[in-house]
């Protein structure tokens, strides 16, 4: 790989966003999630026994045991680390100096905060993806205080642990779709129930649910090809095969975010295929074209032109081999009467089980010989800088980051290896341990979205009524997921309104499986508005805004797609629906079942702790909620993120640079003192050539800052 300055800034960037994100949405769920009057009261995981904050922090590790010390509570807590995370990583995305690594420290610490004590409503996967890929970005960020560092040799290494994860995500929710022998994955009709099952669809799903059902077959197999053996690709020591897995993984995170709501997760995807870019490829989107290199008399250098031939045909017989590989075993056959394409499965799950054994070993050694080579090549780059003080520096950078990198590779084989059961048991306990040290700080998870199809029968939907009298009942509708059949499906993205998402899990099971629901009732037959504002933040929407209900029920429903018109134009409604079952009786306030059922899981209102004096912070948290209270999710994050690119544009037209000036360090990056004034005097006349022919060094006479020095100083 060449250079890594411009996709580490674009890296560095994008995670500050998604973490922007992440932290915003969470802040305006706040009092309605893990509020006192909340779903899941936060405060009822603090438990303070007398032991002292480092073993608070020791068995649970998050700066809410701070809160009593500044007079807060557990709610407030909450907020205010939000609220942290926010304006930590708004200046990451407009400030670069902010983009080091000890502001990433915080924004994982922040976030592993929430995350101890958010319950059911922050375990989902790319929430831990979120931490671990905000604690390795701690190893890739700079420490800007060093601003005297001259080179940053290891950012190839850190860049690879990057590229491992994304390795380990990607191929894990590819194996899994398989390992879980859900009929419709094998039968390649996933994505003919995808569309319409998924959590929060977006308008475009019901559209790609009318494509027909050899597209959709199709689908699912360019999936599979794109989740398996397209991230071994990642290791590629051929640039234009990882460029070629970038564009397919970034493709199929480009088509889930326009048919569904994923919050932030597929942007987080994204973010971790620029580990697979050099400045070079980022200069071509930018327009700039590599010089080539020429021998002495004009002649093209005949060694490159062979290597990029050699490696252009390698790459050709991979693809080629690929699709191959993809027509014998998903038996893709072209019907051309039909103008359609077949396919089925050919292989059996025991063949793929025995195929995943020995892959699952190779990809270990894959892993370890490429974490190998960048070790090694680092260590010969940090060897050549000139000067003794920088080049032990250089070293000494080399060694803390090259033990990092193993340590986390090593660890993170563990929760890897989880999607076969014999190379898991074939880890070496010591390596067990150590991933059970830091199991706790969510520093390497596992993996494997979308491993069964739900939803085949139609997709369930519970639907909540209340009534005054309990004969008429009147629906409580949401603003997010399906509901009201003539409701569009919302584009919501990166909010992720996480009662919507609870209330998708709830439906798949009986309500003993979702106990949260049971507080849920509880707290709607009171008229707590704080997780009201979660179901319908309009009050002229929600039915019982004047007064709470006497009674709620719930009754679980299918819900379908609707067909297009005969005229092929779309229906007067999104949605139709079937009847299934009742999913929880009616109950009242003070119902004995009702509290039966609060006092069982723990969820029963505890006595409220006496309100101390409102001192300065909670008075300000206070009136920033007061102001938020009204505003939307979406609506709050995308006026933040909006206003982060509108400074950045407004920085980058006062601080543009020369029209044919290219992606080059930063300054607090300056290049290695090997190409500078420490050069050997008999190396001039070489170092003048190679610099005339340097694609990003300005040309003699462009205003460059090299045309401006005198003979003696470039000396």
């Amino acid at each position: 790989m060449g250079t890594l300055t411009c996709p580490r800034h674009m890296f560095l960037w994008g995670l500050s966003a998604v973490f922007l994100f992440a932290f915003a949405s969470l802040y305006v769920q706040i009092p309605g999630l893990y509020g006192n009057e909340g779903i899941l009261p936060a405060r009822y995981q603090m438990r303070f026994t007398g032991k002292t904050l480092l073993e608070l922090l020791r068995d649970s590790p998050t700066l809410l045991w701070l809160g009593p010390r500044l007079g807060l509570n557990t709610q407030q807590g909450m907020e205010l680390i939000c609220l942290l995370g926010v304006l930590l990583s708004f200046g990451a995305m407009v400030m670069n100096p902010l983009r080091d690594s000890l502001v990433f420290f915080c924004l994982w610490a922040l976030y592993l905060s929430v995350y101890q004590v958010g319950q059911v409503f922050l375990y989902f996967q790319w929430d831990s993806l979120l931490l671990e890929v905000g604690f390795l970005t701690v190893l890739v960020a700079p420490l800007n205080l060093l601003r005297q560092t001259p080179s940053r040799h290891h950012d190839a290494i850190t860049f690879w642990l990057i590229r491992w994860l994304l390795f380990r995500l990607m191929f894990a929710s590819g194996v899994v779709k398989l390992t879980s022998r859900c009929p419709t994955w094998w039968g390649l009709t996933a994505l003919t129930y995808h569309y319409e099952t998924q959590c929060i669809p977006t308008p475009l799903a019901w559209y790609a649910h009318q494509l027909p059902v050899w597209f959709q077959k199709l689908s699912v197999v360019a999936t599979f090809i794109i989740e398996i053996p397209a991230p071994f690709l990642l290791f590629s020591p051929i640039r234009s095969l990882r460029l070629g897995a970038f564009y397919l993984q970034v493709l199929l995170q480009i088509l889930i975010i326009l048919t569904g709501n994923y919050n932030f997760f597929n942007l987080l995807t994204i973010i971790l295929c620029f580990s697979l870019l050099d400045d070079d490829h980022i200069n071509f989107w930018l327009g700039y074209r590599k010089k080539m290199k020429y021998h002495q008399g004009g002649q093209w250098a005949w060694s490159q032109a062979a290597l990029s031939w050699t490696a252009f045909l390698i790459a050709l017989t991979v693809y080629v081999f690929v699709a191959y590989w993809a027509t014998v075993y998903f038996g893709l056959e072209i019907n051309w009467e039909k103008k359609s394409l077949s396919s089925k499965t050919e292989f059996t799950y025991y063949q793929f089980n025995g195929f995943l054994k020995t892959v699952i070993a190779s990809s270990i050694w894959l892993g370890l010989l490429s974490l190998f080579w960048e070790v090694v090549t680092t260590m010969l780059r940090c060897a050549s800088v000139q000067g003794i003080f920088w080049k032990l520096l250089s070293i000494a950078q080399w060694a803390i980051f090259a033990s990092a990198a193993a340590t986390m590779f090593a660890i993170s084989l563990v929760p890897y290896t989880y999607i076969e059961y014999e190379s898991s048991s074939s880890i070496w306990p010591s390596v067990r341990k150590a991933y059970g040290t830091v199991e706790r700080y969510q520093l390497v998870n596992s993996y494997g979205l979308f491993r069964r199809m739900t939803g085949v029968g139609g997709r369930p939907e519970v639907v909540i009524e209340g009534s005054m009298d309990k004969n008429s009942w009147t629906e409580i509708e949401f603003m997010y997921k399906p509901g009201n059949l003539s409701s569009p499906p919302p584009f919501v993205a990166p909010h992720q309104p996480r009662l919507d998402w609870q209330m998708w899990f709830a439906a798949l099971g009986p309500h003993s499986r979702s106990p949260w629901f049971y507080s849920l009732v509880h707290r709607l037959l009171q008229g707590k508005r704080d997780v009201i504002a979660l179901i319908q933040l309009e009050e002229s929407r929600y039915p019982f805004g004047k007064q709470p209900p006497a009674f709620i029920r719930a009754h679980l429903y299918k819900y379908w797609f609707t067909e297009p018109n005969e005229d092929g134009s779309h229906p007067q409604q999104w949605w139709r629906r079937q009847f299934v079952e009742e999913f929880f009786p009616a109950v009242y306030l003070g119902d004995p079942v009702l509290d039966s059922l609060l006092s069982q899981h723990g969820l029963k209102d505890k006595v409220q702790m006496r309100e101390r004096p409102e001192t300065l912070v909670p008075r300000v948290l206070r009136l920033i909620r007061e102001h938020v209270r009204t505003l939307s999710g979406p609506l709050v994050l995308w006026s933040l993120f909006s206003t982060a690119v509108a400074i950045c544009l407004v920085k980058g037209l006062f601080s543009m640079p020369p029209r044919d000036s290219k992606c080059e360090p930063s300054p607090t990056e300056p290049k290695s003192r090997k190409t500078e004034d420490t050069a050997p005097p008999g190396a001039q006349g070489d170092k003048l050539q190679k610099d005339s022919e340097s694609p990003h060094r300005p040309a003699e006479g462009d205003g460059g800052k090299n045309s401006q020095r005198s003979p003696r100083k470039q000396k």
